[in-house]
């Protein structure tokens, strides 16, 4: 599985405005609801939620907050890069700047993983990380996340 399967790339943000780790999830469950139709309340709820049993903040400045939501048919995902850092307690202390938003059904156990692995396999390149902060504008940033992707593949 690769980001191009479930990453909404008309959805990229690319200074979205963090503040702290409970406004930023609001705001990806806000966005996430209006791009899905579905209830962000509930999208917070579960996401909220998966955060109380340990940070998703994976390191490097990454965090992939996730959830499994009623009613969703497919894995999703939202990519943001920040403002500005937040603190997110993540596993090395680092703030956190560039955000994977990850939603599935509650029955794709596999499809998760696989989706959460891609995430995993794209940002654990400090050369991919460096140009996702770099590019200037939302289809630069979707390139180095293609890129990201398509080397991976290969």
């Amino acid at each position: 599985m690769q980001l191009q399967d479930f990453l909404d790339f008309d959805a990229i943000k690319t200074a979205l405005p963090g503040g702290s780790k409970r406004a930023l999830l609001q705001q990806l469950a806000n966005l996430a609801g209006q791009r899905l139709s579905l209830d962000s309340a509930a999208i917070l709820a579960s996401v909220s939620e998966r955060e109380q049993l340990g940070s998703t903040g994976f390191g490097q400045g990454v965090a992939i907050p996730h959830g499994k939501i009623e009613g969703l048919k497919r894995i999703y995902c939202l990519f943001a890069r920040l403002a500005e850092p937040i603190e997110y307690k993540a596993i090395d202390a680092r703030p956190v700047d560039l955000v994977f938003l990850l939603l599935s059904p509650p029955d794709a156990g596999a499809e998760y993983l696989k989706a959460l692995a891609a995430i995993s396999r794209v940002t654990r390149q400090s050369v991919t990380l460096e140009q996702m902060r770099g590019a200037r504008s939302r289809d630069a940033l979707a390139a180095v996340l293609m890129g990201a992707d398509e080397r991976d593949a290969a």
